[in-house]
C-alpha cells in the first residue's frame, strides 16, 4: 500500500534518503543524494542500519557488540555528515536503525513521510549491481516511493552536474 507522502505540502520538504554502509557505492548514493536535496531546496536522511545477525552470542558479549556496532554506525555517518556539510553545504539528518536494511528502509519511509526519493547506487563490480540494488530488483521488494540508481563509475564532478 503506498502512503500519501507529505512533501508537497505547506512546511514540508522533500527528503532524499541514502544508505550508509560498508560497501564503496555507498559514497555515489550519498554524494547524489546530498547535492539533489540541495539543488531542489530538499533534505537528504542518512541511514545505516545495524544487522541483528552480528549480536548471536551470550548476553555480556552480545551488549559489547551492539556498542561497537552503534559506535561504527554512528562514526560512518558522522563521516558522511562532515563531508556533506563542507562539500554541499546543508544539514543531513542522521538515523541508525537495528535489522534488516529492507525492512528498516520500509519501516524509515512509512514513518516520516516527507521522504520521497530512496537514493541508491549501483556497484561496478562484476558480482552484480550490489545488495541493495539487488533487492530492490528483487520480487517482493519494491518500495512505495521512487527509488534512482546512480551508476557505477561516475565521478564526483558528473555526480553535480546530474544533481
Amino acid at each position: 500500500m503506498v502512503s500519501r507522502r507529505l512533501s508537497a505540502e505547506a512546511g514540508h520538504r522533500r527528503k532524499f534518503l541514502a544508505i550508509v554502509d560498508s560497501t564503496p557505492e555507498c559514497e555515489h548514493a550519498v554524494a547524489y543524494a546530498a547535492r539533489r536535496a540541495r539543488s531542489t531546496g530538499g533534505a537528504v536522511v542518512l541511514l545505516y542500519v545495524i544487522e541483528p545477525a552480528d549480536f548471536q552470542h551470550w548476553l555480556g558479549v552480545e551488549q559489547i557488540m551492539r556498542e561497537e556496532a552503534n559506535a561504527a554506525a554512528g562514526a560512518a555517518l558522522d563521516s558522511h555528515a562532515t563531508r556533506i556539510r563542507e562539500k554541499v553545504g546543508i544539514e543531513p539528518e542522521l538515523v541508525v536503525r537495528e535489522g534488516t536494511p529492507a525492512q528498516e528502509i520500509h519501516k524509515l519511509i512509512e514513518e516520516d513521510q516527507d521522504i520521497a526519493i530512496l537514493v541508491l547506487a549501483a556497484g561496478g563490480s562484476k558480482e552484480g549491481p550490489g545488495p541493495l540494488v539487488a533487492s530492490v530488483a528483487g520480487k517482493g521488494a519494491a518500495f512505495p516511493i521512487p527509488v534512482t540508481v546512480v551508476p557505477a563509475g561516475l565521478t564526483d564532478e558528473e555526480i553535480e552536474t546530474l544533481a
